[in-house]
């Protein structure tokens, strides 16, 4: 893998267990505690491949941040998100994400969709 992946979650319980796994299966990671911290990594940073966001978080949502990030960088979103209701995947493809999964994550399917978006086979 050619980049890291940047994971953007308000809780470090979630970025704690989503960084693990992917570090434990060769991804390497850089965390944020929010999407405005996010954004300025993805600006100082030339090694990020993939986003994955969660869509509630105080000051600035998944929702909001999705957009401007899509606006500055082209790379891969992945909407995280303990909403799991009828049409919260589709709100989260509007909003401009490459693909969304459900908390609790299911681990093959994270990568799964890491593969895919980073054109591994």
């Amino acid at each position: 893998m050619s980049g890291k992946i940047l994971i953007i979650d308000d809780d470090p319980r979630n970025i704690f267990a989503l960084s693990a796994t992917l570090k434990a299966k060769g991804y390497p990671c850089v965390t944020a505690g929010s999407a405005l911290q996010g954004m300025a990594f993805l600006n100082d940073s030339e090694d990020i491949s993939l986003v994955l966001i969660d869509m509630m978080m105080p000051e600035m949502d998944g929702y909001e941040a999705i957009p401007k990030i899509r606006r500055q960088h082209d790379i891969p979103v992945i909407a995280v998100t303990a909403q799991a209701m009828v049409g919260d995947k589709e709100k989260c493809m509007e909003a401009g994400a490459s693909d969304y999964i459900s908390k609790p994550v299911d681990v093959d399917r994270l990568l799964h969709l890491l593969s895919v978006h980073l054109g591994q086979k």
